[in-house]
């Protein structure tokens, strides 16, 4: 197995596209209701578990691009094989993968969830599951400059959302962030550990990284793609604990979609209804990303067409997430990836930089012999 991958130049993204592929990977269904699970643990010092975590990612960012830059374009897939041999490596390899498709899974069945709690009770999962499977299809099979470009354009487009939330602003009550400083510091640690499914994603890095054109530039829109991501966080947090009460927030599962269900205007009565529909967008390019990193996985690791890869997938994320129809086992899904989200991307590559770095020393030194 090739460590360093030949990526043809007609493939190759500028640096730029990052903070997009980043941010557009990162924003799903996690901040639909992530500000109550954050105020569950640090309570109205949320906001400084949000920075936390935003200092953390940046960290853990860093260290993907350090391990990255010590081959000359290879990916997570590829440096596995390489620190712990072929059917260790191999087998790490797999585990990624596996994360990539429950997340993916994960997303779709939230989304319904929420579709099926807010607009159509008694729709079907299956035509849920069908439209964005079919959508995903489309952009995978168009390569990575389709994926990069929807990506772009539906991050873009997506924006406009944030004008909503003047309503909730104007009647936010400061005083709920009174007194300030109040959590204990493994409060705030819990709190930053309650972001971790919501700011998954940017583990895409290790996989998208040999695209790169120029990647001397990659650094800075990963920083700023991280940033965004959390701003938007930040914002919906502090938004909810200024506008809900303590007790409402901690009984609100969907707060981020609540604080718009009494807001309307005289063109449109419902925004959250026309919020949920424009959600979709949002969790196109979350999906379709994570969809592309698995084709891709199986072909660096078992040299699978991503063709095969991505029709196989796709049935089978249909028959999942049509079985799948308990919020328990939702939960229980969402839970679990959390916690090996927690220790695969933020923990694990503080493991592997050192065994890369000593890897790389071994090789120039037996070079030289």
């Amino acid at each position: 197995m090739n460590i360093n991958v030949t990526i043809n130049k007609s493939l190759k993204i500028p640096a730029f596209y990052l903070f997009f592929i980043i941010h557009g990977i990162q924003t799903g269904v996690g901040i639909m209701g992530v500000p109550r699970y954050i105020f569950s643990k640090a309570h109205q010092d949320s906001w400084i578990s949000i920075l936390l975590a935003l200092i953390f990612m940046i960290i853990v960012a860093y260290i993907m691009l350090l391990i990255l830059k010590q081959y000359e374009n290879a990916d997570i897939f590829n440096i596995q094989v390489d620190i712990f041999g072929s059917w260790i490596g191999k087998l790490f390899g797999t585990v990624y993968i596996l994360f990539f498709a429950a997340t993916l899974i994960s997303v779709i069945l939230t989304y319904i969830q929420v579709i099926q709690i807010f607009l159509y009770p008694t729709i079907p999962s299956f035509v849920v599951t069908g439209l964005l499977i079919f959508l995903v299809i489309y952009i995978v099979s168009g390569g990575i400059k389709t994926l990069v470009g929807v990506t772009f354009i539906f991050v873009i487009l997506s924006q406009w959302i944030l004008i909503l939330a003047y309503d909730p602003i104007s009647r936010m009550d400061w005083a709920h962030f009174l007194p300030m400083f109040q959590a204990s510091i493994p409060d705030l640690l819990q709190g930053v550990k309650a972001t971790t499914y919501s700011v998954t994603g940017f583990e895409i890095l290790f996989v998208i990284y040999p695209f790169i054109s120029n990647k001397e530039k990659a650094k800075l829109p990963v920083i700023l793609g991280l940033c965004y991501t959390t701003f938007l966080i930040l914002s919906t947090t502090a938004i909810s604990i200024g506008y809900f009460s303590a007790r409402d927030l901690g009984d609100i599962e969907w707060s981020t979609i609540t604080l718009f269900k009494n807001v309307s205007y005289t063109f449109v009565e419902r925004l959250d209804y026309l919020l949920i529909a424009e959600w979709m967008m949002i969790i196109i390019p979350n999906i379709a990303i994570y969809m592309w990193a698995i084709t891709i996985g199986m072909k660096r690791l078992y040299k699978i067409p991503q063709r095969i890869t991505l029709y196989t997938t796709s049935f089978i994320v249909l028959i999942v997430a049509t079985v799948i129809k308990s919020d328990i086992y939702i939960n229980k899904l969402t839970d679990t990836l959390s916690s090996v989200g927690f220790w695969l991307i933020f923990i694990y590559p503080f493991v592997l930089l050192p065994l890369v770095i000593l890897k790389k020393k071994w090789r120039k030194r037996k070079g030289s012999v």
